[in-house]
């Protein structure tokens, strides 16, 4: 009978990159470079260099889900390639510059700020297109 319950208790005891494997899953969808994961001692290591500070985001945002606000099982050295803007945005149908400026920065009236930063494409902050690149810009 202790034999059982030990087998059971085993069975139940997650990895560490078990319990991260979304934040994995994550950086694989957002292309990481240069990824690398080892764990020791039940700590999972995790290092990539994504392409902005939205994307690094994300995956902090991830890893402060799963393992709460200081999580000691993981530990993350995430590098941004590009710190010269906050994310590259292709525009989709329906979108606006208030929407956009929500979805990145939480705050529809930062739409002003995602237009100065492309009046290089943009004249107009009400008339985008699908398939236009916008810079969304570090605030």
């Amino acid at each position: 009978m202790r034999f059982n319950i030990l087998v059971v208790l085993k069975t139940n005891i997650m990895t560490a990159k078990e319990k991260y494997q979304p934040v994995l899953d994550l950086g694989e969808s957002l292309h990481v470079k240069d990824g690398n994961v080892t764990e020791e001692n039940g700590v999972l290591k995790v290092k990539g260099t994504t392409k902005t500070q939205y994307e690094k985001n994300l995956l902090w945002d991830k890893i402060k889900e799963i393992g709460g606000q200081n999580p000691t099982d993981i530990q993350a050295n995430i590098i941004v390639e590009d710190t010269s803007v906050y994310h590259r945005h292709t525009v989709k149908s329906g979108e606006t510059l208030g929407k956009i400026a929500k979805h990145y920065y939480g705050n529809a009236s930062k739409y002003n700020d995602i237009f100065k930063a492309n009046s290089n494409i943009l004249k107009n902050p009400d008339l985008i297109y699908p398939g236009q690149e916008l810079v969304i810009p570090n605030l």
